[in-house]
């Protein structure tokens, strides 16, 4: 199969059947055609295009690993290889649709009742309601297990909920919030989805945020917050629960990771071509081939390891140790494929116009989300030993 990325110097592409290629390879040339245009502008205003949402559900980007409405959902690998272009071209843009397609839709498509299922995912697939996922709070990360502050009680027909969340994405703008909150009743973590307007719901921009910057990420905040009894996920009771929601989606914070490195690669690999010293492209200068092949190198790495989750995945083997690997291996990767590529654009690597520090700053919020470094090695190091070392 010919026109594969530069950045898959194996071929993983073509593991695909050809009509996820073909549609693949329309989704490539919408994101370079209509997105890779505005994403500087947009990183650097810290605003999102909003005129771009509609694109996204018109080019078929919304909602593919899932079977809806009669059409058939798309491989693990598909799925996987369609955060990569978004990635590779915007991890911004990458976020925003594995918050929306991932994390908001899959909790409702995971935990929902059918009758919730109807309710909300067909606007979210036209993407005429955008989703949000709110599991982080102000005084919670890595211990959201156990520390969660956020609460609910019912009452009578409705269910009431206090708390915080941050680094919500999507979170200014998002029409539907899925919220995990501890029910004061049996303190178990419940899921509940609250609609944008709620009466006690509000969500303030973070600002002066240097990571992913287009991506609009708030601080949330629920002051007797009154939401519908119907609006309770249905099989979302307890953290567990909420855990069959991430083990999916981190997998494609990995496919993210393997995209922001690509990304990063393909500008370094295009700036020493064009780029002369001393009379010839930099590109022919040994120390640059080192780093363009170092970088290769981590990418490909990755790559395979990635592609190796989608094939668990879709065989419904995928183990919790071995999507917090691959989190862990390709996000650290990533740091020191980003660092190289600035390296091989020297001052002219900390130029918005040459993209590379897009990929620099972006590598870092990639690196903290969906579980930091620490908490996936030690997922993976209890699995490996036998013995829990968390706090």
């Amino acid at each position: 199969m010919s026109d594969l990325l530069t950045g898959d110097f194996f071929g993983y592409e073509s593991l695909l059947p050809e009509h996820e290629c073909k549609e693949l390879r329309a989704l490539r040339d919408f994101l370079e055609t209509e997105v890779r245009p505005r994403v500087n502008a947009a990183w650097a205003a810290a605003e999102f295009p909003m005129d771009l949402i509609p694109r996204f559900a018109e080019v078929g980007a919304v909602g593919r690993g899932y079977e809806w409405d009669g059409r058939p959902a798309t491989s693990r690998l598909y799925n996987g290889f369609q955060a990569l272009e978004l990635s590779r071209v915007d991890p911004s843009m990458a976020t925003f649709l594995g918050v929306h397609n991932g994390l908001a839709m899959g909790s409702i498509m995971i935990l929902g009742s059918a009758e919730q299922r109807q309710r909300w995912i067909p606007a979210m697939m036209r993407l005429e309601a955008v989703g949000a996922f709110a599991l982080t709070e102000p005084e919670g990360g890595s211990d959201v297990a156990r520390g969660l502050r956020t609460t609910a009680r019912r009452e009578g027909d409705e269910w009431v909920l206090d708390g915080a969340k941050r680094w919500i994405g999507n979170g200014t703008f998002a029409d539907h919030v899925v919220v995990f909150a501890r029910d004061v009743a049996d303190d178990q973590v419940k899921t509940f989805v609250v609609d944008k307007g709620s009466p006690g719901f509000t969500a303030t921009k973070i600002e002066d945020k240097f990571s992913l910057r287009t991506v609009q990420n708030a601080d949330l905040t629920f002051t007797g917050c009154r939401i519908p009894a119907e609006n309770k996920l249905e099989g979302g009771n307890t953290f567990r629960d909420v855990n069959k929601v991430l083990k999916v989606t981190r997998g494609g914070v990995a496919w993210s990771g393997v995209g922001c490195q690509m990304g990063a690669y393909e500008a370094a690999l295009r700036y020493a071509g064009e780029r002369e010293q001393f009379g010839r492209p930099i590109a022919s200068f040994q120390l640059v081939q080192d780093l363009l092949a170092r970088m290769l190198g981590n990418v490909t790495a990755s790559l395979g390891m990635v592609v190796r989750v989608a094939q668990l995945q879709e065989a419904g083997d995928l183990r919790d140790d071995q999507a917090a690997l691959a989190k862990s291996y390709v996000t650290t990767r990533g740091r020191e494929t980003v660092a190289m590529a600035r390296e091989v654009l020297g001052g002219n690597g900390i130029v918005l116009d040459n993209d590379v520090i897009r990929y620099f700053a972006d590598a870092e919020a990639l690196y903290s989300y969906e579980g930091t470094r620490e908490i996936n090695t030690l997922i993976v190091g209890r699995s490996i030993t036998g013995h829990g070392a968390f706090v």
